[in-house]
């Protein structure tokens, strides 16, 4: 996978791990090797313009995602389709202050950030209850899986 992650953002963010997490949901998603996904962090202004152009919605977000070939999961019937996944841009800041709330460390925030949006650039959604579910267990198995490879 062609991975550029770009920090734009004042806070310091661990690429190597976002890296291999991105390498890691690639490959449980049976994605194409040659996909390309773009990763960057910018700070709560720049994430505000995003949230308010793309999503008419005020103040920072999270995260936002924007897929490019509305590429999907491979399976072992179909292969997988090389192409353009998209882009993700997470905003630490706000990473930082989920993950205070929530008890854990800034990374796994941003961790799940990065799951999370390159689930939307495969098509999961999360606007219905079942899709929720759906996208949300996934996202959450992958964390967990991804977790329990780096300690082997």
């Amino acid at each position: 996978m062609s991975i550029e992650i770009s920090n734009e953002s004042e806070l310091a963010v661990d690429q190597e791990r976002v890296l291999a997490l991105a390498g890691f949901v690639r490959d449980a998603l049976k994605l194409h090797a040659l996909v390309e996904l773009g990763i960057t962090f910018v700070d709560e202004a720049p994430m505000t313009e995003l949230h308010i152009r793309w999503m008419d919605e005020p103040g920072p977000t999270d995260v936002l995602s924007f897929p490019m070939d509305e590429l999907r999961p491979g399976s072992d019937l179909r292969a997988p389709t090389e192409g353009i996944l998209g882009d993700i841009v997470v905003c630490p800041q706000v990473a930082k202050a989920q993950a205070i709330t929530a008890g854990h460390e800034t990374i796994n925030e941003i961790l799940l950030l990065v799951t999370h949006g390159m689930l939307h650039l495969v098509g999961f959604d999360h606007a219905e209850k079942d899709e929720e579910k759906e996208m949300f267990d996934l996202q959450k198995r992958l964390l967990l899986e991804f977790y329990e490879s780096e300690t082997k």
